[in-house]
């Protein structure tokens, strides 16, 4: 037992005499006999020793930069042992210090200037550098940004849509629904469904059509997408509970109110937009169109040029084959 405490007290002493430990370290003496504790902090540690009283001058109080970690070093079974904790017995002894949470300073108008100023010159550079493909490189990426912030704001604009109420689907003999066709195409009163597309404001309109008027006639005008005009058809017999009955290939529908019609007292319905944000959505989905054909320009362009370099340098390989001969 006087052995292993001899080795420990020695490699105290090794501690003592290193320069980055012995600038600063603090005494602290426990009652145990077998169990010693090493705190180390960053100004002193808590080492083991025989009288408090013959070290109590050795080193001074050093309370700043303190932290919670703790070396211990057990004695039992005549075995030394060295463990880690960040636990300290007396807490009264060793006064911790409370980390300060520093605040990142606002920057200056002049800086924020500054560093626009840098980026601008940052891509005037490449936009002016003589190499193609670092121009070609530049404007994809600003491309792909610009698509990836379109995606996220048209995010925005998805209703999510509400489960369908149970009502009755009215089946009509193939005299009505001539009769019905030929009077929605005769009568003068129609719906127009403009840029913004399906929104609140056109079922509103087909309601108040209906009633005075059995049918009446939607008019798509912007309907250059293959498949548009049924995709607006099945959209619009769902929020207004109404039957279609002939989809004309001058993009006009015409939809029948039903022999038990009732018009709700919500005519708009929750799951649709407002006029200005249907304005928003579509100014977002042109710009995003635009962007992505011309995204597919850009890498057209990367992809002949790449081809263009390889097909040169094997023409200079094979003149300078050639040459060697």
């Amino acid at each position: 037992m006087m052995f292993t405490l001899g080795c420990a007290k020695g490699i105290a002493n090794q501690l003592f005499r290193n320069p980055r430990w012995r600038s600063g370290l603090f005494v602290h003496h426990l009652q145990f006999p077998n169990y010693s504790v090493y705190t180390k902090q960053r100004p002193f540690v808590e080492v083991p020793h025989g009288s408090a009283s013959s070290n109590q001058n050795v080193f001074e109080y050093c309370r700043r930069h303190m932290s919670n970690s703790t070396v211990e070093l057990r004695t039992e079974d005549n075995v030394v042992r060295f463990s880690f904790n960040n636990n300290v017995r007396d807490t009264k002894s060793v006064p911790m210090r409370t980390e300060r949470k520093w605040k990142r300073a606002k920057s200056s108008r002049k800086a924020k200037v500054n560093e626009l100023r840098f980026y601008r010159l940052k891509a005037k550079k490449k936009m002016n550098s003589p190499n193609p493909e670092v121009r070609i490189r530049y404007k994809l990426e600003k491309a792909k940004r610009k698509e990836e912030w379109l995606i996220e704001k048209l995010r925005k604009y998805d209703v999510p849509k509400t489960p369908a109420e149970a009502y009755d689907p009215e089946t009509l003999t193939e005299e009505e629904q001539h009769y019905l066709k030929r009077t929605g195409e005769k009568r003068k009163n129609f719906v127009l469904v403009g840029r913004r597309g399906v929104f609140g404001g056109v079922v509103l309109n087909m309601h108040l059509h209906w009633k005075k008027h059995e049918t009446v006639k939607v008019i798509c005008k912007p309907c250059n997408k293959p498949g548009q005009i049924h995709e607006y058809a099945e959209e619009l017999a769902r929020l207004s509970k109404g039957i279609v009955i002939d989809v004309k290939p001058n993009n006009a529908i015409v939809l029948y109110r039903g022999k038990n019609y009732v018009r709700p007292e919500v005519m708009s319905p929750v799951d649709t937009l407002s006029k200005d944000k249907a304005l928003e959505k579509y100014r977002y989905e042109q710009s995003l169109e635009h962007t992505s054909e011309f995204i597919e320009k850009l890498e057209k362009e990367l992809e002949e040029y790449h081809k263009y370099v390889a097909r040169y340098k094997k023409k200079d390989e094979v003149d300078s084959k050639g040459k060697a001969v």
